[in-house]
């Protein structure tokens, strides 16, 4: 689909118009909407690419309302990647513990000794570097160059989708991302592509919030299973006791998690606890199990 110079214009128009009179204001976005209208300083830039770097690994299939805390505290304790890089995995799953996906802080934890070692402490500014270190994606990669840097990267995420889907493709279902992807690049403001993105990710949160999500007639989407009662849940209860009470045995530490999770069959505990040392982030010495 190639789209006039005046439909791009109108499109940006709209988008941009949303952003300044309802746009979303978090943490890891930096200045509040009109001073990031502007570009920064090199040094405030600096001091903003590793927040954006936690933000993205936090916002891994969480909500970001549930973020905001996490990352808040997160940050004052590590401001810096050399500053996790020196911390233990327990302490990482610690302060991690109820945001999920535990695999995520162990990557972070992972990607801050990289960036310090390699990269002397600072974030990388180009998707093509990004998406080396642990745990960072096509997406993330993109995002990460583009909200730390300014970078005009394409990249696309739910919220965005659900914007093209809503604007160029209203009678059509099961929409491919290699066709939306050619709209992203038309369509993108080079002069700052990090508003932008801000732009168009909170145009596509409201949208969500229609009767009918514009992403459900995506090829991609997939509905969400629920958390409770899941292997997902088990993970987090395992991590979250040893990483708060210390190492345990087996029977001990499902007697411990059974008291929070109702009908915990022990097949699925012992496959949680199977998995979680596969990943490496526990491990069994002499019948005792820890954090790694």
């Amino acid at each position: 689909m190639q789209l006039s110079k005046r439909q791009i214009l109108e499109f940006r128009k709209t988008i941009l118009h949303h952003y300044e009179n309802w746009g979303r204001s978090f943490p890891w976005r930096g200045p509040g909407k009109p001073a990031a209208l502007f570009p920064a300083p090199r040094a405030a830039e600096e001091q903003r690419a590793w927040g954006v770097l936690v933000s993205e690994y936090m916002l891994q299939q969480t909500q970001t309302r549930r973020v905001v805390p996490y990352w808040e505290r997160w940050m004052r304790r590590w401001p810096r990647p050399e500053d996790l890089a020196a911390a233990s995995l327990e302490g990482v799953l610690r302060e991690w513990s109820g945001l999920g996906y535990n695999r995520r802080a162990k990557m972070l934890l992972e990607c801050a000794k990289i960036i310090t070692e390699k990269y002397q402490g600072r974030v990388p500014a180009v998707p093509e570097e990004l998406i080396t270190l642990p745990g960072i994606g096509p997406y993330s990669s993109g995002a990460i160059a583009c909200f730390a840097w300014n970078y005009p990267a394409v990249f696309i995420e739910t919220n965005i989708r659900s914007v093209i889907l809503h604007f160029f493709f209203q009678d059509q279902g099961r929409v491919e991302d290699r066709e939306i992807f050619p709209l992203l690049v038309q369509t993108l403001d080079r002069s700052n592509p990090r508003v932008w993105y801000w732009a168009l990710m909170d145009y596509g949160a409201e949208l969500k919030k229609l009767a009918e999500n514009p992403g459900r007639r995506s090829a991609h989407y997939v509905r969400q299973n629920s958390f409770k009662g899941s292997l997902r849940q088990i993970r987090g209860a395992l991590i979250r006791a040893l990483a708060e009470g210390g190492s345990r045995d087996a029977a001990g530490l499902k007697e411990e998690i059974a008291g929070s999770l109702k009908n915990l069959a022990e097949e699925d505990y012992y496959r949680a606890l199977e998995a979680l040392e596969k990943e490496m982030l526990v491990a069994e010495e002499g019948g005792l199990y820890r954090i790694r």
